[in-house]
């Protein structure tokens, strides 16, 4: 009877730690480092299906909830379409956009300004660099002279 009905059940271990996860408010980085696990690690677990039981232990364990809820947690089309569909950071319609860097979870508005300032540095370094030119090109003049 209750393998009947776990099948008939619509859950997804990976899926229910994500959840639980971003309820939280808890990044992957975070995660990982608490569980002595790399980010990249915490991401493949989020994407299976079914895990085993001691890792959901330990999930259940760094996230401070039941492993029943992780276990049990039953997924809903309508959440699914929505997360999926939803603007999230370093997301963008389901699209993720990060450069090929697993680690970029930064605000767009941050990334913005940190272009920003990069791009004021770049602009002194070469204000610098053509002052130098300058002084260098009168010193040519003069010793022509």
């Amino acid at each position: 009877m209750e393998t009947k009905e776990q099948k008939l059940k619509n859950t997804h271990h990976g899926h229910a730690i994500k959840r639980f996860r971003h309820t939280l408010g808890i990044k992957q980085e975070t995660l990982a480092t608490e569980m002595g696990l790399s980010q990249a690690l915490i991401s493949t677990y989020e994407q299976r299906k079914i895990l085993n039981d001691d890792v959901i232990e330990r999930f259940a364990k760094a996230l401070n909830v039941a492993p029943e809820l992780i276990k049990e947690l039953e997924e809903d089309p309508v959440t699914l379409i929505i997360e999926n569909n939803t603007f999230d950071k370093g997301c963008m319609a389901g699209v993720y956009y990060n450069d090929g860097d697993i680690h970029n979870n930064s605000d767009p508005i941050e990334q913005i300004l940190e272009l920003s300032k990069e791009k004021t540095v770049l602009y002194e370094r070469m204000l610098e660099l053509e002052k130098e030119k300058s002084a260098l090109l009168e010193q040519m003049i003069k010793e022509k002279k």
